[in-house]
């Protein structure tokens, strides 16, 4: 039996507020009526990283490694992985939600190499000490961490993805939620940019927007009014400017429905199609030397 609504949305609150752990869970035990059912919700709720991976660490089909390197100055730590296959390929920076990079996003990105890619997790975090292992204490160092500094670790790590001998030259990003608005942003300040796919991410400062060189791919929850609502204004703002892009919004499903570490908001059935999707996109973009 799906949870009330309300107990989603105070998720999302919690999430993106973000709120206090102490107060939110005293206003989900209000809405679900007792501490057995809160608990219960949560577990619906809250990411299970071992359950929802699927490419393991060690699979034979790919390379994995821990990044940590400087590029043109900018610190850049993280999780690299390429497929074993030969060939150049297309490089694509993925970018965390608002818990930083964690086992989820490194499956993301073993499965982005999967696709064919050379795929870097990015830790943002990075500046402030990287992403600890409490999600809150996580959450709770975004509003410190300078626009600035996204864009420059964002635009070194398109460089190194570059750079590389196996490379096209061409790079792009995907990013989910927090990330979603990085790559909106990394689009108007990095004309390098190939392609960009954002996952349920707020729009850039529209004044920037003609400054976009990459296609791009925007991908929304119909349930996500907030971010459903701001679109039309982006879009417009692309379409004056003559940027070419992509938005869909998926009917009957919530922010968050790609990550399957999330039992409740994950949409197996949109998440594969909209999966699918980007990595067309992506491919289309970069793959080609």
């Amino acid at each position: 039996m799906a949870l009330d609504r309300r107990i989603v949305e105070l998720y999302d609150e919690y999430t993106h507020k973000p709120l206090d752990r102490r107060v939110f869970f005293n206003r989900l035990l209000t809405l679900a009526g007792s501490a057995a059912a809160a608990e219960a919700a949560l577990a619906l709720l809250e990411p299970n990283y071992a359950h929802a991976q699927q490419v393991a660490p060690d699979d034979a089909r790919i390379t994995a490694e821990r990044l940590d390197v400087t590029m043109d100055g900018v610190a850049l730590k993280g999780y690299l992985v390429a497929p074993k296959t030969a060939g150049r390929r297309g490089g694509v920076l993925v970018i965390h939600e608002n818990r930083g990079l964690n086992p989820h996003i490194e499956d993301i990105t073993r499965r982005m190499a999967l696709s064919g890619f050379t795929a870097l997790g990015l830790d943002f975090l990075t500046p402030l000490g990287g992403t600890p292992a409490d999600p809150d204490e996580a959450r709770s160092l975004f509003p410190r961490l300078p626009a600035e500094d996204v864009i420059r670790q964002g635009r070194a790590a398109l460089k190194l993805l570059a750079s590389r001998p196996d490379a096209t030259g061409k790079t792009g990003a995907i990013g989910f939620c927090w990330g979603g608005g990085a790559v909106n942003d990394l689009a108007v300040a990095a004309p390098e940019l190939a392609a960009g796919v954002v996952f349920y991410g707020r729009s850039p400062n529209l004044a920037g927007v003609p400054q976009i060189k990459a296609r791009m791919l925007i991908q929304h929850a119909a349930r996500d009014t907030r971010l459903v609502q701001a679109l039309p204004e982006y879009e417009a703002a692309l379409k004056a400017a003559g940027i070419r892009y992509e938005a869909i919004v998926y009917p009957d499903v919530d922010h968050a429905f790609l990550n399957d570490t999330s039992a409740e908001r994950y949409n197996a059935a949109t998440a594969k199609q909209a999966w699918e999707r980007s990595v067309a996109f992506l491919a289309a973009e970069t793959g080609a030397a």
